[in-house]
């Protein structure tokens, strides 16, 4: 059994490890990116793979958002039952167990899935003349990062002409992901790489229209990316989903080139030994901060360290004011990754002018099947 904090806990009253959400931040963020896509005439379709929460889901959509992208059936089944009705799976679903599971949520919501060959086109129009629902698909086309997608080109017009013909599928657009270029720091760099992915999937829209199909969808983006993709006419939608809260990483990418965002999300720990001078241990270890993207950054006290994390411990060096610290006091980490990190947790903790006002589950923790 949990036993979690009542609202108007003070945040230091918290037990830690844990993940503590700024309301205030998280909310500015959320209007941030909606009034950006508003100004540039591109809907916003945010990937809840970082919120993994229809908390989450539903505060983007009130603040203007189309709906929502999934990266697994298990994070649409999660945002469904949460009352989500528009939900974009942006992988593909493929065999029998999982191609049934998507239509069982593709009876509570409007559910779009990609698809990058011929097999699960198959398959998924197989399944929909079975349950006599028509499913929504749109192409996940290769850009350039060398992971899932159809090539450009022939290959991809063939795919969509594929989906076209098949019956129970709709075919509505493409979809890609400029995921070569969100991390690259160098703001030049970043737009040259992101728009030479953008053209790639334009080119395979051009080529798919000029077949006879209409290109309903041409949905693209990633929160490094946002001000630049989002700025291209002909793309449709974005897929952001780190602006929510912000990490150490796209803090770094994005360095001094302006944006709105700001870091809502921490983790808490609390000091739990100081075995010499220059170095103290806390809570918080591999198994509630993800290193995937580098050691989390303390930012509640100047001259702690990171490091390095084992599973349930954190090591610090120290220095100025962190030489002061003791044993009980508490700690915040921001992390390099937020997405792997919630994945970690159980819950948010939500709090407002430093006191709790509500506990949230992550409902897609564990939801990646």
């Amino acid at each position: 059994m949990d036993y979690l904090p009542l609202p108007g806990t003070p945040v230091e009253e918290i037990d830690t490890p844990a993940i503590i959400v700024d309301l205030d931040i998280a909310e500015a963020n959320i209007m941030a990116m909606s009034t950006f896509a508003s100004q540039n005439g591109v809907s916003l379709r945010p990937h809840m793979k970082t919120g993994k929460s229809p908390f989450w889901a539903l505060k983007q959509i009130e603040a203007g958002a189309i709906g929502v992208c999934a990266a697994k059936v298990g994070e649409a089944e999660m945002l469904a039952e949460g009352g989500v009705n528009e939900i974009l799976i942006t992988n593909q679903i493929v065999g029998q167990t999982k191609i049934r599971r998507l239509f069982g949520v593709a009876s509570r919501a409007n559910v779009t899935v990609a698809v990058d060959s011929h097999e699960n086109v198959a398959e998924l129009s197989e399944a929909a003349q079975a349950f006599g629902r028509e499913l929504g698909v749109i192409l996940e086309v290769e850009t350039g990062m060398k992971r899932a997608g159809v090539e450009p080109g022939e290959a991809a017009t063939t795919l969509a002409k594929a989906v076209d013909r098949a019956p129970g599928l709709r075919f509505d657009g493409v979809m890609g992901y400029e995921g070569g270029a969100v991390y690259t720091e160098n703001f030049d760099l970043r737009k040259r790489q992101a728009l030479e992915s953008v053209d790639n999937l334009l080119r395979a829209a051009d080529d798919i229209e000029a077949s006879g199909l209409e290109v309903k969808i041409i949905s693209a983006g990633g929160t490094g990316t946002y001000d630049i993709t989002g700025k291209v006419d002909r793309i449709t939608e974005l897929q952001c989903g780190s602006y929510l809260f912000m990490d150490a990483k796209y803090l770094q990418v994005f360095g001094d080139h302006p944006h709105p965002f700001r870091p809502a999300l921490t983790v808490s720990g609390t000091v739990t030994s100081r075995p010499a001078p220059g170095r103290a241990i806390a809570d918080p270890g591999q198994k509630a901060i993800s290193i995937d993207q580098g050691v989390p950054e303390v930012i509640s006290i100047e001259g702690a360290i990171v490091q390095g994390l084992s599973e349930e411990h954190c090591v610090m060096k120290t220095e100025g004011p962190a030489d002061n610290l003791k044993i009980g006091d508490k700690i915040s980490f921001l992390p390099t990754h937020s997405d792997t990190t919630i994945a970690q947790h159980a819950y948010y903790f939500c709090v407002r002018d430093g006191v709790l006002e509500t506990v949230v589950e992550i409902a897609g923790r564990g939801r990646f099947t």
